[in-house]
């Protein structure tokens, strides 16, 4: 009869079809039982419809069943969570890099709208800013390829410096990491007219070639839609949890729904939704206005299923601060609470990854 150890050395002899890299390497093998005569493998798919699936399941059964003909071979399907997702991503791509061997990162969020207008850069940065705040090592990785905002809310022009085995964050002026493809442009102006192979591309460098180093959160800000970038984000980074952005006009929280089904199909945790613009506090009364119509956020995460993290005021100093690269100036106690809740609301339970 073979032995677990036998069968392990067995099936790192089984490469996948479309990877020059064995099941064991790609992290496809999650368990292996030996009984009596029977040998119940797990086969850890990316997704379970995909289409070689059969021919997997056929390739360790026979390769398995070569061993011993009395055998019994039977193979279990489960689907890989997010973590196990973007290491199987890594891997298939040719393995760690330099760069991501280096990286120690406790949590990574992404911030998500699905509709654009509604705030998501601007929450991305008072995250980062609450967070560092509050004593944390922070990051912020500007993924909106083609429409880059956050170097210029924090008055960031420098291109980043490049170390010995790959490319280094720009530092803001408390210490915020940041990236964006902003930093590596002639002038802030100039449009990045790429098709989505290109920005996926960028994005997965961003990730495995910057030299992000020990941080306790990496904030992610994802461009709206629910397609090539944010389909890359979640394929291929491993995520802590998304935080979902919406504004009070019922469209805003019709998209936003279909940002929160992406994030559950990619079986990405959702930490809760923010209220972007909810209210405006008058200037001459104080009387809160709600310019947008009535909140509909309570509605919007009850019927997502999420919790409400919170609602953000229209602020025109916001703009102001933002317009002039000083948003780490800008009174945020009003969000100190909302970063507390997503703090809270990430697992408990740390691990720092490498890639």
């Amino acid at each position: 009869m073979s032995t677990q150890e036998q069968v392990t050395n067995i099936l790192h002899e089984i490469m996948h079809p479309e990877i020059n890299r064995s099941l064991v390497e790609l992290g496809m093998i999650k368990a292996i039982v030996t009984q009596n005569d029977t040998v119940t493998v797990t086969l850890a798919l990316p997704f379970k419809e995909v289409p070689i699936r059969d021919e997997l399941v056929n390739s360790i059964r026979e390769t398995v069943a070569k061993t011993d003909s009395h055998l019994k071979v039977v193979v279990k399907l489960a689907e890989m969570n997010q973590q196990e997702r973007a290491f199987f991503m890594a891997a298939s791509e040719g393995g760690p890099k330099r760069a991501q061997s280096a990286k120690q990162i406790d949590h990574v969020v992404a911030v998500m709208s699905g509709k654009g207008g509604v705030g998501k850069s601007s929450v991305s940065a008072l995250l980062a800013v609450a967070l560092q705040r509050r004593g944390k090592q922070v990051g912020l990785l500007d993924a909106d390829i083609t429409g880059p905002s956050i170097p210029k809310m924090f008055g960031l022009r420098k291109p980043p410096p490049a170390g010995e085995s790959g490319i280094l964050p720009v530092k803001t002026r408390t210490g915020i990491k940041v990236m964006s493809i902003n930093l590596l442009l002639q002038y802030e102006e100039q449009a990045v007219i790429w098709r989505g192979p290109l920005i996926s591309s960028a994005i997965k460098q961003f990730w495995g070639d910057v030299l992000w180093g020990s941080l306790n959160y990496l904030i992610v800000d994802l461009p709206p839609g629910t397609s090539d970038a944010s389909l890359t984000i979640m394929q291929s980074i491993p995520l802590s949890g998304v935080v979902l952005v919406t504004s009070p006009q019922d469209l805003a929280g019709m998209v936003v729904c279909k940002a929160a089904q992406m994030a559950r199909k990619m079986k990405a945790p959702i930490l809760g939704l923010i209220e972007n613009m909810s209210y405006l506090h008058c200037p001459e009364c104080g009387e809160r206005i709600e310019v947008f119509g009535s909140s509909q956020a309570m509605q919007t995460a009850t019927k997502m299923g999420v919790p409400l993290l919170g609602q953000l005021p229209l602020d025109p100093e916001l703009a102001h601060y933002c317009d002039t690269g000083t948003i780490e100036v800008y009174s945020i106690e009003f969000f100190q609470s909302i970063a507390d809740r997503i703090d809270a609301a990430v697992p408990t339970n740390k691990k720092t990854l490498f890639f």
